[in-house]
């Protein structure tokens, strides 16, 4: 009888362990085909071979890129050199990715950065926030923008235990943002089991100098974020979730589930075309509908481009990023 159970426990257990791989399968859309959907203007950006996860664009035309991030299990194509912001200048007929210089008492040799955005000040002061994994460890850095030399100043980091696995940010103010967590634990086995047993234990947060709070949670692993250009909501994309959630603003600075857009794909970094409004992961129009218009405006089946995490647009020229592989700049 002791052995019927036995053989009985492991069946049901192996019957579960092949549940969750298949239900996680999905969730990675493993066997997904792409089917490539082309541009006619575009070539890879010269000096980026290891990625460039995200991309944030001034109203100048000025457009950040955070290179070079190195996540556990993960592939780079450049183990051994640090990471580090370049810059474009859209309004040119050719623009160069060029590397900017970070200022001296930051410990570059191990910076990883991911998640990018910009801040504009009152007296038109840029400040860069970077979402920073030294060591594989979990920090903002905040950077002072100094365009006369093309140059960053680092100007404080934040480490806070609210922040165990920070994945994007967005800025809304000198010191201020909205951050979230891909996973509720920073340990890598734990964030494998997490994300193995579909927990949704990952959350949005809210930090400013006098205050630091869970402002959203309940996602299966949050990612890119952004804000409406009247800042009334917060864009957050729960990457295996397929879903884009719409999260209005309060005075608080809490924030409140208004609506769940559905997508048949991984989403991961969200840019705003300045423009019309939209959010590009891929096209989506009128979010805020009760139909909005979801297209496919690039898509490559890995032969140009390998894990594609970030697209922004700038005056009909688009720059999309990848997680780990090269870019692409293409004129709309």
């Amino acid at each position: 009888m002791g052995r019927l159970v036995a053989l009985s426990l492991l069946g049901i257990a192996l019957a579960l362990l092949g549940e969750r791989l298949l239900a996680l399968r999905n969730r990675l859309k493993a066997s997904r085909e792409v089917e490539s959907v082309d541009l006619p203007n575009c070539h890879l950006i010269k000096g980026i071979e290891a990625g460039a996860d995200d991309i944030d664009i001034l109203p100048n035309g000025l457009a950040f890129l955070s290179v070079g991030l190195k996540c556990p299990g993960l592939h780079s194509f450049s183990p051994h050199k640090p990471g580090g912001i370049l810059m474009m200048d859209l309004k040119k007929e050719n623009p160069r990715a060029l590397e900017l210089r970070i200022s001296r008492g930051f410990n570059l040799a191990s910076f990883n950065p991911h998640g990018i955005s910009t801040f504009i000040d009152n007296d038109d002061t840029v400040y860069l926030f970077v979402v920073n994994h030294p060591e594989f460890k979990n920090t903002v850095e905040i950077f002072k923008f100094e365009e006369e030399d093309n140059s960053l100043l680092h100007l404080k980091t934040i480490r806070h235990e609210l922040f165990p696995s920070v994945n994007d940010i967005i800025a809304v103010g000198p010191a201020h943002f909205y951050a979230t967590n891909d996973h509720y634990f920073s340990d890598p086995f734990l964030k494998y089991l997490e994300t193995y047993l579909n927990l949704h234990w990952a959350n949005v947060v809210y930090y400013s100098p006098n205050e630091v709070k869970v402002v959203a949670e309940g996602y299966d692993a949050a990612n890119g974020i952004n804000i409406s250009p009247d800042k009334k909501y917060i864009y957050v994309a729960d990457i295996l979730a397929h879903e884009i959630h719409v999260l209005e603003r309060h005075p608080n600075m809490n924030l409140t589930q208004l609506k769940v857009l559905k997508l048949d794909t991984l989403v991961d970094n969200l840019s705003i075309d300045p423009s019309s409004g939209d959010i590009l992961v891929l096209r989506i129009q009128n979010i805020l509908s009760e139909k909005p218009t979801v297209t496919t405006v690039y898509a490559n089946n890995g032969s140009v481009l390998q894990g594609s995490s970030v697209a922004s647009v700038y005056d009909r020229k688009l720059l999309i990023g990848t997680l780990y592989h090269r870019a692409l700049f293409c004129e709309l």
